[in-house]
């Protein structure tokens, strides 16, 4: 059994059913939702926390909220962000009130960042590429954490009614600069249920679950406030090109960074694992094996948006008319194209921060 994940370390998920199992968590069931997006059709979001209460609020046009974090410790981003935006895209589309935090102060906790350089990379970077992944600016509300002094207010709090061995057995051991940021994401989650009760959703990524968790049991020991315990959903990563589960930082040649130049990326995807055969006649006799391939995952998550295109995919490589070769040339040009148009819209959308609405 696993016992607990970090959000700040780089344990891989080996099985996500396993997870689904012993963090109680609920499989995610796309007929919940009106217009499943390509993560949620596909099963890229596999799993979630209180899922109805999101479902209901769409249904009967209730209140509700989704909100993530930028944690501007760098100036790239990853596949992994691209994911949340879009499950944010899609849950700003069907009417909820749309927050993005800057974790400033838990970038300089965790990580060692002042908050001047965490804002200027906030600004110049990571809150433009936002919304160039599809964000709508007119409908969403910023903050950065160190302005904000009502999410400060509710960490404190929290931290009142969590134990260290509590806190241990969630995230595995006691470092102050842990404690601080896991408390300050709680204040986070909660904060758009003071002006007014709502449900709230949090895209995650699992290694991020941690933080839905703890905020759900201090929910619990709030009672007098009524705060609505949070919802999720959590998606699984995007591979590593040599076929790890996770692309991680820590392996630059197996990892893709948003946005990055066509041509360096398009040297390493053409390096990337297959499910191809030994032998180009193999494979034209048995077929590929796209269940274990990274380029058609990438395909499945991120580049090609069409059902029946993917399928058409599939099964060419099933049927050992497509090989992997060309299947490379065809993913670096789709690759390319994103790119290209992924750093226009970042270089447009810095044209649009000094009109955002932000938090104080």
């Amino acid at each position: 059994m696993i016992k607990t994940i970090d959000p700040w370390g780089s344990e891989l998920v080996e099985d996500y059913e396993k997870i689904i199992k012993d963090f109680g968590l609920e499989q995610f069931d796309a007929k919940m939702f009106p217009n499943p997006n390509r993560l949620m059709r596909r099963g890229i979001i596999f799993a979630g926390r209180d899922l109805k209460q999101i479902a209901d609020a769409i249904k009967n046009k209730k209140k509700f909220y989704v909100l993530t974090g930028i944690m501007p410790t760098g100036n790239k981003i990853h596949f992994g962000h691209k994911m949340v935006v879009e499950s944010m895209k899609y849950f700003q589309e069907h009417g909820a009130e749309t927050f993005i935090l800057v974790a400033d102060l838990e970038a300089a906790a965790a990580r060692g960042v002042d908050l001047e350089e965490a804002k200027r990379r906030a600004i110049n970077f990571h809150i433009p590429a936002f919304i160039a992944l599809g964000l709508d600016p007119k409908k969403t509300k910023f903050y950065f954490q160190s302005e904000n002094m009502d999410v400060a207010k509710i960490a404190s709090r929290a931290s009142k009614r969590t134990t260290a061995n509590e806190f241990k057995a969630i995230y595995g051991n006691l470092e102050p600069g842990r404690i601080y940021s896991a408390f300050t994401q709680v204040g986070d989650i909660l904060y758009p249920q003071l002006r007014e009760r709502m449900p709230g959703i949090i895209p995650v990524g699992i290694d991020q679950d941690p933080h839905i968790r703890l905020t759900r049991d201090i929910v619990k020991r709030l009672k007098e406030d009524k705060f609505f315990a949070p919802s999720s959903i959590v998606n699984k990563f995007t591979p590593s090109l040599d076929g790890d589960l996770k692309m991680s930082k820590s392996k630059p040649e197996s990892c893709i960074e948003l946005p990055e130049d066509p041509k360096s990326v398009c040297k390493r995807l053409m390096r990337a694992k297959t499910g191809g055969r030994d032998t180009l006649e193999e494979q034209k006799k048995l077929g590929g094996q796209p269940e274990k391939c990274v380029i058609f995952e990438i395909y499945k998550q991120h580049l090609i948006e069409d059902d029946k295109e993917l399928q058409k995919v599939y099964n060419d490589c099933k049927a050992g008319k497509l090989m992997c070769g060309e299947d490379k040339k065809n993913c670096c040009e789709l690759m390319a194209r994103f790119m290209e148009e992924l750093t226009f819209k970042i270089e447009k959308a810095k044209k649009q921060v000094d009109k955002l609405e932000f938090i104080r």
